[in-house]
């Protein structure tokens, strides 16, 4: 059995930081609590991503928290990671699922109960749903409607994670939905204390009994 947790997964964004600023940033949600961690960059070189992957790796293994890769297969497998995340437009969940064997923690974004449905059919242990509300990370951002979430949460039964521009302040609109925990990267990677900013959304999150 695959054994991780979606309470608080922290998507990072190395814009605008250097390498240094970049990985304390990184273990700074992790100390604060963030319980998986996505590598997400969009604009490096392979080699580039790996390097960088590897790093953070060592900071997931010693938090003892997942570290899943987004988008590139190849690279999760060039450093052992334990995940990878897919879009509608990466690799079909099947077919990395023929690829990657069923111990690989395969996670999924869906933005509709069909879509989310088609990925969990195809094998994927986990799903990204938004955006909530618009963020800052993307340059077009689909918005998805609460019911939109609730709706994929009972109709699937694996964990579903709200994001898209949620925050310590924003995420009541997420209550009574059946979410296994939320996403963010804006509200930990741009704060002034990226260790505290996990502890607080954290803390607000089970305060609402979201998580």
């Amino acid at each position: 059995m695959k054994n991780f947790d979606t309470t608080l997964y922290f998507i990072t964004d190395s814009t605008g930081f250097g390498e240094d600023e970049f990985l304390h940033r990184a273990e700074g949600a992790l100390a604060g609590g963030a319980t998986i961690l996505q590598l997400r960059e969009k604009n490096k070189s392979t080699m580039e991503y790996i390097k960088l992957a590897e790093k953070v790796h060592a900071l997931t293994k010693k938090y003892s928290v997942p570290l899943i890769i987004d988008d590139r297969i190849d690279v999760a497998l060039a450093v052992g990671a334990e995940g990878v995340h897919l879009g509608k437009e990466d690799m079909p969940i099947a077919t990395a699922r023929r690829i990657l064997g069923d111990d690989f923690i395969i996670g999924a974004t869906a933005k509709t109960v069909p879509w989310a449905l088609e990925a969990y059919e195809g094998g994927a242990d986990y799903l990204g749903v938004g955006a909530i509300y618009p963020t800052t990370t993307k340059v077009k951002t689909v918005l998805t409607p609460t019911d939109t979430l609730r709706d994929i949460c009972k109709a699937v039964p694996i964990p579903v994670n709200a994001i898209g521009g949620l925050n310590k302040n924003n995420i009541d609109v997420l209550s009574g939905i059946p979410i296994a925990g939320i996403c963010v990267v804006s509200a930990i990677m741009k704060a002034d204390d990226p260790k505290m900013a996990a502890v607080e959304l954290k803390a607000r999150a089970h305060e609402l009994a979201l998580i």
